[in-house]
């Protein structure tokens, strides 16, 4: 089954060392990422270049080390600095807004064992399956190890890290772009935090560029989530305590009046979710989440998506806090492999 996973790129050291091994490891799927990046963007490499360099600043103020990590990435890879920069800030550059996804997260009355399980189903275009990987990093400086599901030379994406804290994504649309940091290393950095409360004070620290939702969980039985936009954040909360869904529309009252139904399958993938949740209130386990993750009987579309707006459910996650696990699949829920993974 090991050609059906994603590969797994594992790193230790210091933050440049485990940049320059992360560069090295997969060399030649960096090179294919910049390609899909000039690709989906339409824009040439050069001034995709220029445009991420003006983040810099931003992401040298939220994390020096992150910076050390892509300068090692670089020399690794044998690219520029600055194409390492890219691949930090790729939809930024492009001011490109993308993604589908279905989020979730669920404790006490709602799982089998009232521990917390929080995941999703990745949508994307489906290039970008073929330059994904699995990124484990091992730092030696005090700060956690950490597994997340991303793509050769993005040094942050969806994982889960030693204390069981793991975040998961939703695309948000119709916002203004704005000066502020890009996601990707925001992203990073909520693996390097001890708990939920520390990773919405990032948040509530740091201005974005544009805007996502974030789908938060951490080992010690909390789950959250927040709204992340260019002027703020907002958290959502669900009618019960136990559960969180999200799919890629506003649901709180600061942001709701932006929403201009961009991704019209959002509200019913959305409504689908929770109701195959509540089906199953009480008695869901990780396989439960795999199932609903492979639904199809959704109008006018279900949970797994194959091609609509030219998306498709490339990966699947749910983490196990509480076990130190997370599971990835590779491919559709429906027919894709999946594979659990020690933190």
């Amino acid at each position: 089954m090991l050609e059906h996973t994603f590969p797994l790129v594992e790193v230790s050291g210091s933050s440049y060392e485990m940049g320059y091994q992360h560069g090295a490891q997969t060399a030649n799927l960096i090179q294919r990422y910049l390609l899909l990046i000039e690709r989906l963007t339409k824009l040439p490499r050069d001034v995709l270049c220029r445009n991420a360099m003006t983040f810099l600043p931003h992401i040298q103020a939220l994390s020096p080390a992150f910076v050390d990590e892509i300068r090692g990435l670089a020399a690794g890879a044998a690219i520029s600095f600055e194409e390492a920069v890219l691949c930090q800030a790729r939809a930024e550059a492009g001011r490109v807004a993308e993604g589908g996804c279905t989020a979730f997260a669920l404790m006490g009355a709602a799982t089998a064992d009232g521990q917390p399980l929080a995941g999703q189903n990745q949508d994307l275009e489906p290039e970008y399956a073929d330059v994904a990987i699995l990124l484990h990093v091992k730092p030696n400086d005090g700060r956690p190890r950490a597994l997340m599901f991303t793509f050769a030379g993005q040094l942050g994406y969806s994982g889960m890290n030693e204390h069981g804290v793991a975040h998961f994504a939703n695309a948000l649309y119709d916002f203004e772009w704005q000066p502020g940091l890009p996601h990707y290393p925001l992203k990073r950095l909520i693996l390097e935090q001890a708990n939920v409360a520390a990773c919405i004070d990032l948040f509530a620290q740091h201005r974005t560029c544009s805007a996502a939702n974030a789908m938060l969980c951490d080992g010690q039985g909390h789950i959250a989530d927040v709204e992340v936009c260019p002027d703020g954040i907002a958290r959502f909360y669900d009618d019960e305590p136990d559960w969180l869904v999200h799919a890629n529309h506003y649901l709180t009252p600061p942001f709701v009046g932006y929403e201009r139904n961009t991704l019209p399958d959002s509200c019913p993938r959305l409504d689908r979710m929770r109701t195959l949740l509540r089906a199953h209130w009480g008695t869901i386990t990780v396989e439960t989440m795999q199932a609903l993750l492979a639904d199809h009987d959704g109008d006018p579309a279900g949970i797994c998506r194959h091609g609509e707006r030219g998306m498709h459910s490339i990966s699947g996650y749910i983490a196990e806090p509480a076990k130190g696990l997370l599971h990835v699949r590779r491919g559709h829920g429906c027919l894709g492999t999946w594979r659990a993974y020690e933190v």
